[in-house]
């Protein structure tokens, strides 16, 4: 029972952490995602024409949508619990009979709520500008948990290692955007020369946003059964890794 009122403790404070502030976490997303469709599908997308036999509108929506909940499930844990790390306010849950698993969890699912709510946004804008369709609702809603939950995760350990506000910004700049950016959201793995296509898979983001194209619009580049295992994978692994980091306390007890 302490547990339970524990975790529900941290995912409330999460949770009304964003939503407090909603202007600056729920708004730039619906503004940025219409000026990508508005640029590269209306504008741009009227030259390119189709990619596997998708119009170029529908076959970006489902990897912008991804983006969005990739780098706030990311963005919600790295900057609020490295900002209970500076407060010292760290020092109470540590002190306070709470097991790493119930820290790890409250925190990483404030995360997935507020990437999962910024993707309904996102998807919300994208009727606007294109028929959005779901041909398997399962794997749409699973790959996009999964994502939102492994980059939070992501966020956790970034944010116990981290030891200035600069440390960061560094993987979302300097990491995150860039293999978002190359993960086939806008451009189809096809349409890179014989090494890009062999580089590119070593970028897990791709698998994700195809194993999601797959889910909405029936498309993709890859073999979906593999990315969702390699994702499933990639999760349990970063579980592993925030717990044994908690347990030794890196960046905690220094």
């Amino acid at each position: 029972m302490n547990n339970r009122i524990a975790l529900w403790t941290i995912i409330k404070k999460e949770v009304y952490r964003f939503l407090r502030i909603w202007p600056q976490t729920l708004l730039p997303p619906a503004i940025t995602t219409a000026l990508y469709f508005l640029i590269f599908g209306k504008l741009i997308g009227s030259r390119i024409g189709t990619i596997s036999g998708a119009t170029y509108m529908d076959y970006i929506v489902p990897g912008i949508i991804l983006m969005s909940v990739i780098s706030h499930s990311y963005s919600n844990v790295v900057s609020s619990f490295y900002s209970t790390k500076f407060q010292r306010n760290i020092e109470e849950l540590i002190v306070a009979p709470v097991p790493n698993w119930v820290i790890l969890a409250g925190y990483a699912t404030g995360g997935i709520c507020r990437g999962l709510l910024v993707g309904i946004v996102v998807a919300l804008i994208s009727m606007l500008f294109a028929d959005l369709t779901v041909l398997n609702p399962l794997i749409t809603v699973g790959v996009a948990i999964m994502t939102a939950t492994l980059f939070s995760l992501a966020g956790f350990i970034n944010a116990m290692l981290a030891e200035s506000f600069d440390d960061i910004s560094i993987i979302p700049n300097f990491v995150l955007t860039p293999l978002s950016y190359l993960g086939g959201v806008f451009y189809s793995v096809d349409m890179l020369s014989d090494f890009w296509q062999t580089a590119i898979l070593g970028n897990p983001i791709m698998y994700m946003i195809n194993a999601f194209r797959y889910g909405m619009i029936g498309v993709t580049d890859i073999d979906v059964q593999f990315a969702l295992l390699m994702t499933a994978g990639v999760v349990v692994g970063l579980i592993m890794v925030c717990l044994v980091l908690l347990h030794k306390g890196v960046g905690i007890k220094n």
